[in-house]
């Protein structure tokens, strides 16, 4: 018998909604952005998840996507459109933590759009015309103590901007040309309304997720005022979307975000922050901080959760439910996402440590 997991968990969509409003909770909630593909499958193979499963079965990603999140304790399935992705420059590359086939890239000198002709020329997405399969599957499927968290394919506003410029171009533009920055800033926002509006219409969805990294390690990739120029309108319409559609609007970005942090809680209203790295600030510095505000979601640095022995993790993940969770409004995770290149014993060894955690 494994030795990971044994604690029983069953999920609890609603309580996990009064931990995301800090409100007290029998047990600890899990949440993650997401988890790569190898890291689900390695779980399924560790546990024989798949052995009842037709892997030729047309809803087959489904049925293993939904049993496996089960299995792992998270109370919701993350779910998006399909066929609204937006047309970038990607590069491929070799794999180097060998799980994955390859790695994809954005160009960061170029992308698809750097001048008023490209702008104009450029195929975007029919929002119209992409598919909700997934979605449809999970109205009719998923389980009643679970929910659907809508996300993906919406909340990518300095993301797809620098991505379809190049940051590199956009760098400049923001002082040559900011009437284009504009004008993309501009089409990402209705695509993403368009895209988050269907989203809505379906009600096993809870709670919105959007997903934009703002910064680097020393602080953000444009000047706070850009952002609150470009960036920030476009997110606080996805919030105030999520809010009068009675759901909360989580917010993940990377980066050192001191600087904002006012504006995303006060101004564009998000409901939840996650993304931390130790070098740049931890879950308890933001909690002691934004906590009365905000939920607090994850923590368990990347670094930390791929160098460190099974009983540095536990350690770890008890010091930080004794400094959050205990407050109230947090919800445990890794860093960022359980990459392909996370060991899975430490993975599983995260989530074991929560499932068994007691004050």
């Amino acid at each position: 018998m494994d030795h990971l997991l044994n604690t029983a968990v069953k999920p609890d969509w609603e309580s996990l909604m009064k931990a995301l409003r800090g409100e007290p909770t029998e047990r600890v909630h899990h949440i993650e952005l997401y988890n790569d593909g190898e890291i689900d499958l390695a779980v399924c193979q560790r546990y024989g998840l798949l052995d009842d499963l037709n892997q030729n079965d047309p809803d087959f990603y489904m049925q293993m996507h939904l049993k496996v999140k089960r299995f792992l304790g998270y109370d919701y399935i993350r779910m998006g459109l399909e066929g609204a992705e937006i047309q970038l420059n990607w590069h491929h590359t070799e794999d180097t933590g060998g799980r994955a086939a390859g790695r994809n890239y954005i160009d960061e000198h170029v992308g698809p759009i750097t001048n008023w002709e490209q702008f104009e020329a450029y195929p975007w997405p029919d929002v119209d015309k992409a598919t909700s399969h997934g979605l449809e599957w999970l109205e009719k499927n998923l389980p009643d103590d679970m929910c659907v968290i809508g996300s993906g394919g919406f909340g990518h506003f300095m993301e797809w901007v620098s991505w379809l410029m190049g940051y590199e171009t956009l760098c400049y533009a923001l002082f040559e040309d900011r009437e284009l920055v504009q004008a993309i800033a501009d089409k990402v926002c209705e695509h993403n309304r368009k895209v988050l509006e269907r989203i809505l219409q379906f009600p096993r969805v809870k709670i919105t997720w959007g997903s934009d990294d703002l910064g680097y390690k020393g602080g953000t990739l444009i000047r706070p005022s850009d952002l609150r120029e470009f960036i920030f309108p476009p997110h606080k319409l996805m919030a105030r979307m999520s809010h009068d559609a009675g759901m909360p609007y989580l917010f993940h970005s990377c980066g050192k975000l001191t600087e904002v942090y006012a504006d995303l809680i006060n101004d564009v209203k998000i409901d939840a922050k996650h993304s931390f790295e130790d070098t740049i600030e931890t879950v308890q510095d933001f909690q002691a901080e934004w906590g009365d505000k905000v939920a607090t979601l994850g923590g368990i640095d990347m670094d930390f959760l791929c160098r460190s022995t099974p009983d540095q993790i536990r350690a770890r993940v008890r010091k930080t439910l004794d400094d959050c969770w205990a407050k109230g409004g947090y919800l445990l995770g890794s860093g960022n996402s359980v990459a392909n290149y996370v060991p899975v014993e430490n993975y599983l060894t995260m989530l074991d440590e929560g499932r068994k955690y007691t004050l």
